[in-house]
């Protein structure tokens, strides 16, 4: 197998796997140069360029930072943010920026393999890791690109206990303050709207799980956990894929927790197929996609997506729900 010096891309097996490699290498440039173009105007600008490892950092920062700072997140769409892997421009262009905003609780585990400004990192949720909840080890499952991981160790998703958001709202807020003083103000200023709306999603949270008056609850995947314990969700979890239909021992699995704990919704991350929902309705039970939000919306933005799912959790649980 031959090798292209210039740009270290194999040539040998085959054309098709030559262009493949290569319009894979070439849309890395493009991405790397696009991230680089963007902060080198940003830096021409005199505003802050602030890399964010999940989609809420980056909403809540640029809530925040508004026109003076540039948030960037290249996380692609329909990738889980948690398992993904940055290239090498990638994290280069990670390096270069002002702020490295981290979730904490594990979170975004590239982190760990790479060398990043400790400096410029924000860990935001360093004030509540007395908080951090840690379940059990899980099974090793894969889904999409990420490859092969679990769900075991501390759980990451804080953000849903909408308190806890409020309060990395608050970390990227004095984190921005720090490097540009000058504009502390107006960082508060735009904090105190975003916070106001973050608690008011969690007092509206707050109700809804009084409503549920410890009716069971199943949960597609094991990402709910923060939301479960801030609002008191009788909710427990199975290994399940939205676009995967289960194998007939994750049905079995699942008709012996339901012996137990007899729940007539499923909570999911986004549309289950219809094969999985109809299999289910034959066992009383019905989805509901509560969306973590952990990346781009496909419509809306964090706020819209959060209102949504707690519009659809509160019609389940209204009178007589």
């Amino acid at each position: 197998m031959g090798t292209n010096t210039l740009f270290g891309i194999a040539t040998g097996g085959g054309n098709r796997d030559r262009r493949r490699t290569i319009k894979r290498h070439w849309r890395r440039v493009l991405v790397a140069t696009l991230l680089l173009f963007v902060a080198s105007n940003a830096i021409a600008d005199n505003k802050l360029v602030v890399f964010a490892v999940n989609y809420p950092l980056a909403y809540f920062a640029q809530r925040i930072g508004g026109d003076d700072v540039q948030v960037q997140f290249p996380v692609p769409a329909g990738v889980d943010p948690a398992f993904w892997m940055p290239d090498v421009a990638q994290v280069i262009a990670y390096q270069q920026a002002d702020l490295i905003l981290l979730n904490g609780a594990r979170y975004a585990k590239w982190v760990d393999k790479v060398s990043l400004p400790q400096l410029k990192l924000v860990n935001t949720s360093v004030f509540f890791e007395e908080q951090y909840i840690r379940g059990d080890a899980g099974a090793t499952h894969s889904h999409g690109p990420a490859g092969e991981h679990s769900h075991g160790g501390v759980t990451f998703t804080t953000w849903l206990d909408f308190s806890l958001a409020a309060q990395q709202a608050q970390a990227i807020t004095e984190a921005l303050a720090r490097v540009r003083p000058e504009m502390a103000a107006d960082f508060e200023r735009r904090f105190a709207i975003l916070r106001s709306e973050l608690l008011e999603l969690d007092s509206e949270m707050q109700s809804i799980g009084q409503r549920t008056a410890g009716k069971p609850l199943l949960a597609s995947h094991p990402v709910y956990q923060y939301l479960r314990a801030r609002y008191g969700l009788n909710l427990r979890s199975v290994m399940w894929e939205p676009d995967v239909v289960p194998d007939q021992a994750s049905w079995v699995a699942l008709q012996q927790l339901t012996n137990e704990h007899p729940a007539r919704w499923m909570l999911w991350e986004s549309e289950p197929l219809s094969d999985t929902q109809q299999r289910l309705t034959t066992l009383g039970i019905s989805s509901l996609v509560f969306s973590p939000c952990a990346n781009v919306p496909d419509e809306g933005d964090f706020l819209s997506v959060m209102r949504a799912n707690l519009e659809a959790l509160s019609s389940i649980f209204g009178p007589g729900g």
